[in-house]
């Protein structure tokens, strides 16, 4: 996705972050997609690159890093030279959605037992200085063939369906497009705390990737988890 278009001071940035910022060559990559694969994949985890992650989201994103509750997997993109060109964070999906649940033909019971084989990708960052057409529909051709195997291996439990939520006045969601999301509906432009119904939030597009030929059984059945 596009940075965030305004750059400003980040809050509460730390002095190692902020010497790690002024590092970072943002020197433009202006080139085809060909010239940089093959692409590097690497697991921004906590023994490794989730300093550099969390900076490069922070300074970037328009949402800024924030915090990822509960199951999350983390990917830093590098050209084959080892440019950063992409972040992607996926955290613990909506609780409830309707053009979602409709699609996959939840019932409440369903979505409370099985929502855990399901993963929301949180944020989506195209570093800004990464010109390169097609990069960002190659980036998430390439995640959707590793996460589930990634899950599995650092939680113990596969994925069936990714999840993610476009604001459509601010992208118009092309790159997942591309990439073979679908879109399934749009929000509500309500909150989960709007209990009087009267909060006004930015409208979403909800786009949904299945990962499984047969994900509508393995989600609304008891052998969910195999």
């Amino acid at each position: 996705m596009p940075p965030k278009r305004r750059l400003g001071a980040l809050r509460g940035r730390s002095a190692k972050e902020s010497e790690q910022i002024s590092l970072f060559d943002m020197t433009p990559v202006e080139t085809s997609l060909k010239a940089v694969m093959p692409l590097r994949v690497e697991i921004a985890d906590a023994r490794g690159r989730i300093g550099e992650f969390k900076t490069l989201v922070g300074q970037f994103h328009y949402l800024g890093y924030g915090r990822s509750v509960g199951e999350c997997m983390r990917y830093l993109v590098r050209s084959r030279d080892g440019t950063p060109l992409a972040c992607l964070m996926f955290g613990s999906s909506a609780w409830r959605c309707a053009p979602r649940d409709k699609f996959i033909g939840w019932s409440d019971e369903e979505r409370r037992s099985k929502l855990y084989l399901t993963t929301n990708n949180t944020r989506f960052l195209i570093l800004p200085n990464a010109r390169i057409p097609h990069l960002a529909s190659h980036v998430l051709s390439l995640i959707s063939r590793r996460i589930s195997q990634d899950w599995q291996t650092k939680y113990g439990h596969p994925l069936h369906i990714l999840e993610t939520f476009v604001e459509r006045d601010r992208f118009r969601g092309v790159c997942y497009r591309a990439a073979n999301w679908l879109r399934v509906g749009e929000t509500a432009g309500r909150g989960r705390d709007d209990i009087d119904r009267t909060a006004s939030l930015p409208i979403k597009d909800v786009y949904l990737y299945p990962l499984r030929k047969k994900y509508r059984q393995l989600l609304c059945s008891k052998r969910g988890n195999e």
